[in-house]
């Protein structure tokens, strides 16, 4: 679902470190902007910046990130999040989201990008996907019960996850995906780091309604599409109706 379409960590494994440290940075200020600069309280900021500080990300570039993300900084973030929508090839229905300060350069970028991808597929397909609150976590404990995790964090589904589908998630450990209501995921988030699990990802995404099946060959062009779209330097996030 969403941006695992190439196993994330996978997809981020393959692009420049530069690109890498870049998008870690955009990602604190994004989650600095939306929900404040305190981690205590802004459980997606807390998943950033412990990303960006496993990367090697160091604390002075953090810090700017926040201030500059919370408008608490000396150049306050001015970038226009944006969202398009369309279909990589064989109609897989595609959500990009943007951050930017050029859109006038931006959105040119990413229809080009479409008509290349799948004979010129932008269009509305937002009703194919749902808004929700993701969080995906690991428990040291490899029998941890996710079913009663999820029961007592106040998420509405749950399932397993592991190293292969996310690499953020160790061996021998207990993964899981945890799926909430948008209002409920800092309260999911808070509750699960609060009792034995470390989280990976806690943020707003997309979850396809529905997935199209696709052979291997089909599959494999997709992911080469997508990963061109992510490979962007103003794209923040891919989501697509892939498993």
């Amino acid at each position: 679902m969403g941006r695992q379409w190439l196993h994330d960590k996978r997809a981020v494994a393959s692009l420049k470190k530069s690109q890498v440290t870049g998008k870690l940075v955009r990602e604190v200020m994004v989650a600095a902007k939306h929900g404040g600069a305190d981690p205590e309280s802004n459980s997606r900021l807390a998943t950033a910046i412990e990303k960006a500080r496993k990367a090697n990300v160091t604390r002075d570039v953090i810090d700017r990130a926040v201030k500059k993300g919370s408008g608490s900084g000396a150049d306050a973030m001015v970038m226009e999040h944006v969202i398009f929508e369309g279909y990589a090839p064989h109609k897989v229905p595609v959500i990009v989201e943007v951050f930017t300060d050029n859109n006038n350069r931006t959105a040119p970028e990413i229809r080009v990008f479409f008509r290349k991808g799948q004979l010129g597929a932008a269009g509305s397909n937002k009703f194919l996907f749902e808004q929700v609150g993701i969080v995906e976590a690991y428990n040291a404990n490899v029998s941890a019960d996710i079913e009663a995790a999820a029961i007592e964090a106040g998420a509405n589904e749950v399932e397993s996850l592991s190293h292969m589908q996310n690499d953020d998630i160790p061996e021998g450990v207990c993964g899981a995906r945890f799926i909430a209501e948008r209002a409920a995921l800092h309260p999911v988030s808070r509750w699960l780091s609060q009792n034995g699990w470390s989280l990976v990802t806690s943020e707003i995404g997309f979850l396809p309604k529905h997935y199209p099946s696709l052979t291997d060959e089909q599959l494999s062009e997709v992911s080469s599409f997508l990963q061109t779209l992510d490979d962007h330097d103003d794209v923040h996030r891919v989501w697509a109706a892939l498993k």
